[in-house]
């Protein structure tokens, strides 16, 4: 050793020399304490270390749709097992999850996750999970979240895809060919494939090939394969099991077709809340279901109202408005309206109608009560120094029935609506501006999406019927007060869209806050 190296390692080892020699000193219980801080400190960086997400496999999307024709094999397979699909490349990854889901005859029973990196499984393959992956706090990135065309970009490029964590059914997606894409191309779309469709719960692999082989008394493996079974699961179970369903291309269109893969709105094309709202669902059949709903809305088409239209349904609101006045109404101690203007309300605005009372205390007439708050949250209103005073925005839209009915609708839903109260009126929104008639219909759609947010009643069990009507009633009334629903408050489901409704409706969702 040099005198330099000398001095370096002298340098180098001062303080861990300077550690030992106060360890020599130090009392057992400060030596127990200084070993427990250096356990604790070596376990920290382990579990921080295992639970470092791995390098991104993700690259730039493409700035233009192609089409990729991709194989997508079953590993461990003998002969393989394959189909080969012809995908959009904007295609998210639950999507894909679909398009396979479909392509293999899977029920979509079991959870799902995709990765991407050399092996597969390996600490430095990133993962994309399912949404019940995601809420258990597993380390990855959302499947909603990941184009297909981050993860496949050159012929070659590979991604897993593992179904049924049970059975450990394993999926290996590879890129084929990259070709040009038009408008009236199908998204998802079935060309080839080899071996019948693997059971749900039937073993893995190793159950399946055990299937086919008991199936086809000219398999080689027949007799062993029928004699196992019948170990298995007993001679009368054994001999109700059904051989694999043949794999026929036309079938699997038809599922594809099924699916709504082929009219989907991308998320990042939406109004934001609707977009948020996709991202929110996390079972699949609720995404269909919604993304068939903004598919019918047709939120593109132009929104154009007729003044004379306009005044026809924002004519509740011009009435208060010009009710409060240049100079404003004192309000009741306890913050409402004087019974005079309650009862001119209720008697010039027809609520008798709707309302059973005398019409003459607000906080006993909903009607008149649900008028003046939804104008507030409008903005057209406000309450200031105990009155009820027109806002900036209140007078400016007084004589403009078109500025008003604008106005009333980027406040629909109402703003001070909840979570779920909040995601209930979009859904009802779609559906009027999809101008879906039957409520038994709507209202199922709506209790799907907030069942796949995972909005629950207030006993913890599925949402009922009355939670439905409830979490819908504040955006119901706004739409019948405006004439875009047609019936009575007391039978909401049988309420109707009306033609300048479904105008009103895709305004709405293409103007609340955060849709522009």
């Amino acid at each position: 050793m040099t005198r330099d190296d000398a001095d370096s390692h002298d340098h180098r080892s001062a303080p861990l020399g300077a550690w030992a020699a106060a360890m020599r000193d130090a009392t057992p219980a400060e030596l127990d304490q200084a070993m427990q801080q250096l356990l604790a400190s070596a376990g920290d960086a382990a579990v921080a270390s295992l639970h470092a997400p791995p390098p991104s496999q993700r690259r730039p999307r493409r700035s233009d749709a192609v089409t990729y024709r991709v194989r997508v094999d079953l590993s461990g397979a003998k002969p393989p097992l394959w189909r080969r699909l012809e995908l959009a490349s904007d295609l998210f990854l639950d999507d894909v999850h679909d398009a396979i889901q479909a392509a293999f005859g899977w029920t979509d029973s079991h959870l799902h996750r995709f990765s991407s990196g050399p092996p597969w499984s390996g600490r430095d393959a990133e993962q994309y999970l399912c949404a019940f992956d995601v809420d258990e706090g597993d380390v990855g990135v959302p499947e909603q979240e990941v184009r297909l065309d981050e993860l496949l970009v050159d012929v070659g490029d590979r991604l897993h895809y593992t179904y049924d964590y049970g059975d450990d059914w394993q999926h290996a997606i590879t890129l084929e060919a990259v070709g040009p894409r038009d408008a009236d191309t199908l998204r998802a779309v079935c060309t080839a494939g080899r071996r019948p469709d693997p059971p749900e719960d039937c073993g893995g692999v190793h159950g399946y090939e055990l299937r086919v082989a008991a199936g086809d008394p000219a398999h080689p493996g027949h007799d062993a394969a029928t004699a196992e079974l019948a170990e298995m699961y007993g001679e009368d179970v054994a001999a109700d099991l059904i051989a694999p369903v043949p794999f026929d291309v036309d079938e699997v269109n038809a599922a594809l077709a099924a699916s709504g893969l082929h009219r989907p709105t991308a998320p990042a094309e939406l109004p934001a809340p609707l977009a948020e709202l996709v991202g929110a669902v996390r079972a699949t059949e609720a995404r269909r279901q919604l993304r068939q709903l903004i598919v019918d809305a047709a939120l593109d088409e132009p929104v154009n109202v007729e003044a004379e239209t306009a005044a026809r349904m924002v004519e509740p609101y011009t009435w208060l408005l010009r009710r409060v006045g240049d100079d404003g109404i004192a309000l009741t101690a306890a913050g409402y309206l004087p019974p005079a203007h309650v009862s001119a309300a209720f008697e010039q605005l027809g609520f008798a109608d709707e309302w059973i009372g005398k019409g003459n205390r607000e906080d006993q007439t909903l009607p008149v009560l649900h008028l003046r708050e939804t104008a507030q949250r409008a903005g057209l209103l406000r309450k200031h120094r105990g009155r009820l005073v027109r806002t900036a925005r209140g007078r400016a839209a007084l004589d403009d029935p078109v500025t008003l009915w604008w106005q009333l609708a980027e406040r629909t839903p109402p703003q001070a609506s909840n979570g779920h109260e909040m995601h209930a009126g979009l859904v009802l929104l779609l559906a009027v501006a999809a101008g879906i008639a039957d409520g038994d219909v709507v209202d199922g759609a709506i209790a799907t999406v907030l069942d796949g947010v995972g909005w629950v009643g207030g006993d913890g069990a599925p949402l009922s019927t009355f939670d439905i009507a409830h979490s819908t009633w504040d955006t119901r009334t706004m739409l019948r007060r405006l004439g875009a629903l047609t019936g009575q408050a007391s039978v909401p489901r049988r309420a109707e869209p009306t033609s300048d409704g479904t105008a009103f409706a895709r305004a709405a969702l293409r103007t609340w806050p955060g849709a522009g």
